[in-house]
């Protein structure tokens, strides 16, 4: 079930952080909560199912991940994501008591010989639960809208419910004899110890790692964390029953085991950022990218299944190097190709490699390592230990991870700005020239030029094009929302957020433009009135005149005609101005509309800015799934399998 859930939040992640109006950063939190509770747990869990039975303890894991689950989903009726992380903690208290348990009762069902084919049917359920969880929650989000995202919790209550009443009835219920004080102190020191290392490095960014490992966020943690290991350990030598034996610690064997596993858990968190990387490179919708993980825990199904018949023939080390070799294979393949050729084919082929190669490295054959050098009376914890050293693994692999998408996403919006159209082309405006041509013949001639005064006219002319600045150093300062928008946006809705940016543009820089162009209008429309004005008084005054002088004078005559059709120039150029004037706002709606018509054209080259952008993010995050998968072969390479039968007896066990 732990699979199950881990399958349907993945394609959701980001629509629920999206939703929850949260960025990347502390949307991972929802991975990051689960991953830190569930490590703290898993020591306890395993530990208390030692001494009071698996059925039990595994019966109550259940139980609480149901109840967590409920909360996850009422969480969306309450916009909080403080309840979600909170709810998402108590869903980890309960997965740390599911896995470790479950695996031990099938390492210890089966004898040695049998034992690696029994722990590859676990990693198979794994694969295969995924596969259903992935599905599951991308026909979920389709189904029911992504805006409904809290059923993709509530499908958990039902089968918890049916787990529960199935333990109940069918489950054995295997406990070691004890009658030692349980090591409660033990257990609040480790939990302190998990918790305070765990959280102090996720809140390192590893791109400023001077100042965050400074930081009053970060530094106090790792103090603490300093603090109490000595105390830890002290903890442990005086307790009868310790939470972690610390014999395991000085078996070489043992610690190898441990640091592969580290290495696993890793490794599989490249998982988390699977749907939106193939959200990205396929340009499809959010919540469409779970259906591709199929392909991922179909393939690790099949080769966790197989890779526990193979450890009963050639051990453990051998399948554990097949299978990072296949992973680093796969990323890299997704590194070098994928990434750079986005295609189908290619998608299926990266997710295809990685599924196969995780397949062999999940579970079973560090488990079966484990159980190799652990006694029989310490299996529960024993494994237990081997999951928190994997659960560190995963919990900093994300903190990790995601900063290579939030420094990826740095580069977004000066990438899509390069490609936008960097200046508006106005339409013809009516009359611009015949006005131009009018005011210049007026002032050219002295008497028209002292009617007009010195009325000037906007050169619309010369206002062909305008220019815009997106760089954050013109008057244009984008909003807020805007700027959320593009830090949550995906490749199928940047084109949709770069309109909605430019509009913003038009709404915020145009008005005064229009505001100054419509000024200048009116000075020159005022201009002409007054000239208007006078033109009309000295004609009144000239038509006062009696008839016989005008008569009588053929100059005053010619002096009335001429300005009669200065007059009748005059109220055409006036009319045209006032044309002008009104025409100028449809012809920044006229521009906005093209401006986004070429945007519209542009598409096509913006979604690939974006997702080759984004994609430099997720390139960064499978090189280190590689790198971290190549180490652990390096690990494997000085692991020797004890000759002996009795691998217990050299920790003391």
């Amino acid at each position: 079930m732990g699979a199950i859930d881990t399958g349907i939040v993945t394609p959701a992640r980001a629509i629920i952080q999206n939703n929850l109006m949260v960025d990347e950063k502390t949307g991972i939190w929802i991975i990051t909560i689960y991953t830190l509770a569930y490590a703290a747990s898993i020591p306890v869990m395993g530990k208390l199912a030692d001494r009071y039975g698996r059925k039990k303890i595994y019966i109550a894991s259940i139980f609480l991940f149901g109840f967590g689950s409920l909360l996850c989903g009422l969480s969306r009726y309450t916009d909080g994501f403080g309840l979600l992380v909170a709810a998402r903690a108590i869903q980890a208290i309960g997965g740390g008591g599911i896995m470790p348990v479950a695996t031990a009762e099938f390492g210890t069902s089966f004898p040695p010989e049998k034992r690696g084919m029994a722990l590859g049917l676990v990693g198979g359920v794994y694969g295969i639960a995924n596969i259903f969880g992935s599905l599951a929650g991308s026909a979920i989000l389709d189904i029911f809208g992504t805006q409904n995202w809290q059923y993709i919790f509530f499908i958990n209550i039902p089968i918890s419910i049916l787990i529960i009443l199935a333990g109940v009835f069918v489950l054995p219920d295997h406990k070691e004899k004890s009658v030692k004080k349980i090591d409660g102190f033990g257990t609040l020191v480790i939990v302190a110890l998990v918790l305070s290392l765990l959280y102090g490095l996720k809140q390192i960014d590893f791109f400023d790692f001077a100042a965050t490992v400074t930081s009053t966020g970060t530094y106090p943690f790792l103090i603490a964390f300093a603090v109490l290991v000595p105390l830890f350990i002290l903890v442990e030598k005086r307790a009868e029953d310790p939470i972690i034996n610390l014999r395991y610690f000085t078996s070489g064997r043992i610690l190898t085991t441990l640091a592969v596993a580290f290495a696993s858990g890793f490794v599989m968190m490249g998982i988390v950022f699977i749907p939106q990387f193939c959200e990205n490179s396929l340009k499809i919708s959010s919540g469409n990218g779970g259906y591709f993980t199929v392909i991922l825990g179909l393939l690790s199904g099949v080769s966790a299944m197989l890779s526990g018949k193979l450890i009963d023939r050639v051990g453990a080390k051998l399948v554990l190097v097949l299978g990072f070799s296949i992973t680093i294979i796969g990323a890299l393949f997704l590194v070098l190709i994928t990434a750079v050729h986005p295609s189908l084919i290619n998608v299926i082929v990266s997710l295809g490699l990685l599924g196969f190669g995780m397949g062999f490295t999940i579970g079973a054959p560090v488990n079966y390592m484990m159980l190799e050098n652990v006694a029989a009376s310490e299996t529960n914890s024993g494994l237990a230990t081997l999951s928190l050293i994997r659960s560190i693994g995963t919990s900093i692999a994300p903190a990790i991870m995601v900063g290579f998408l939030a420094f990826a996403g740095t580069s977004v919006k000066a990438n899509i700005m390069a490609i936008m159209p960097n200046e508006i082309n106005m339409p013809t405006l009516p009359y611009v020239q015949e006005i131009s041509d009018k005011v210049s013949d007026f002032k050219a001639d002295p008497s028209m030029s002292q009617m007009i005064g010195d009325m000037k006219v906007p050169d619309l002319a010369s206002m062909k094009t305008i220019k815009l600045d997106f760089s954050g150093n013109g008057d244009y300062e984008m909003p807020t929302d805007i700027i959320e928008k593009l830090k949550t946006s995906d490749v199928t809705t940047i084109v949709g957020i770069t309109k909605e940016m430019s509009e913003s543009m038009f709404s915020e820089t145009t008005p005064p433009i229009i505001a100054k162009i419509q000024g200048g209008l009116e000075s020159g429309i005022s201009g002409l009135g007054e000239g208007l004005e006078q033109m009309d008084g000295k004609l009144a005054e000239m038509q006062a005149m009696p008839a016989g002088v005008i008569k009588g004078m053929p100059g005053i005559q010619a002096a009335m005609a001429g300005m009669t059709a200065a007059k009748g120039e005059m109220e055409t150029l006036l009319t045209e101005m006032q044309s002008l004037r009104y025409a100028i706002p449809g012809a920044f709606d006229s521009a906005k509309n093209d401006y986004l018509e070429e945007i519209d054209a542009k598409a096509g080259d913006i979604e690939s800015a974006y997702q080759s952008t984004v994609n430099y993010g997720y390139r960064s995050i499978y090189v280190t799934v590689s790198v971290a998968a190549a180490l652990a072969i390096l690990l494997l390479l000085f692991y020797r399998k004890k000759k002996t039968k009795d691998s217990a007896a050299e920790v003391g066990l």
